[in-house]
């Protein structure tokens, strides 16, 4: 299949040519990338775009069951949903388990939600090196509503907002020093705080941590771009599909507000510079390694730091001095 006839079966919305595209843009073989270029301009015409939501959380939240459900909740709406599910590459191996599918089942099934599970590859911020790419292509085949699921949680989580509009943050039910677990960064990057798990047993504790986080928020500095009552944090129940519908809601008149007051756009355009300048950083990043001279330089240089004969800043600095007198 050409890139041309690519381009066409997936803005028809062609689920095996969708995910095809994907494996395409994350493929890093120079003909491969120079394909995907030609098929991410082939498809800018489509103006297509879906709301794109950023969820991450610490480990054993219940992300993957918020999803499906939150997910499953939308499709009995008629809206098409896809999933963007991070998994966490092995630094030795590079290898990752990529059991989004199995852990969505019943999402999985559905004829209206695409699930696309890609590795790491220890990217920061817990988004594949291509993920951006592939939120466009779900973008082009005419999803509403992208979810990006990203690994862990961190300071790093910068990047996975940069490629979304709404940033939810999903939290467990906990106990006395939970606020300390969760850096101030990511919680003043987080649009809605999710406490999941607010169901039997853990249902008053999660009542008390959606009250201790809303207090936190209050602390926060407002932010220009949303209204005066967000960031806000709601207790949900994942399993029991309790909440969800209301956090769609809050979503929803966060999306319509920053519409109205013009921020939907200057973000959208402040996500694709940034994005610009990131590929060019990764391009000089990438055209600098290929150079054997240059990385014969590194290795014996990295060796003189290794035995102790130079500090890494002096080193460093002595690497680009060479590099700027060859250009």
């Amino acid at each position: 299949m050409n890139v041309s006839e690519l381009a066409q079966k997936v803005a028809a919305g062609d689920r095996r040519a969708l995910a095809r595209a994907i494996t395409l843009v994350e493929s890093a073989r120079a003909d491969h990338r120079a394909q995907a270029l030609e098929l991410a301009d082939a498809l800018r015409g489509t103006q297509r775009q879906a709301l794109r939501i950023g969820l991450s959380g610490t480990p054993g939240v219940g992300k993957s069951t918020f999803i499906e459900s939150f997910g499953l909740m939308l499709v009995a709406q008629g809206l098409r949903v896809a999933v963007l599910a991070v998994d966490p590459s092995s630094a030795r191996s590079g290898g990752s388990i990529l059991g989004d599918k199995t852990r969505m089942e019943r999402l999985s099934r559905e004829p209206l939600a695409f699930i696309r599970p890609s590795p790491s590859r220890t990217h920061l911020g817990g988004v594949a090196r291509r993920t951006r790419e592939a939120v466009a292509l779900c973008e082009a085949a005419g999803f509403d509503v992208v979810l990006i699921e990203t690994v862990g949680v961190g300071q790093s989580e910068t990047v996975v907002a940069e490629l979304s509009d709404l940033f939810i943050l999903l939290l467990a039910p906990a106990g006395g020093d939970e606020l300390q677990g969760v850096k101030r960064g990511i919680m003043e990057m987080a649009d809605i705080i999710l406490v999941n798990k607010a169901d039997g047993d853990l249902k008053a504790a999660a009542t008390r941590t959606r009250a201790d986080y809303s207090g936190a928020l209050r602390l926060l500095r407002r932010r220009p771009q949303d209204p005066p009552d967000f960031p806000k944090a709601l207790a949900v129940s994942a399993l029991e599909e309790d909440g969800l519908a209301k956090a769609w809601e809050e979503m929803q008149a966060l999306k319509e507000w920053r519409r109205e007051h013009g921020h939907w756009e200057r973000r959208r355009a402040d996500q694709a510079r940034h994005w610009f300048e990131d590929e060019v950083r990764q391009g000089l990043l990438a055209a600098l390694t290929a150079n054997p001279d240059i990385r014969a330089a590194m290795q014996s240089t990295g060796d003189a730091v290794a035995r102790g004969e130079a500090t890494p800043d002096s080193a460093a600095a002595k690497v680009l001095a060479q590099m700027a007198a060859r250009d």
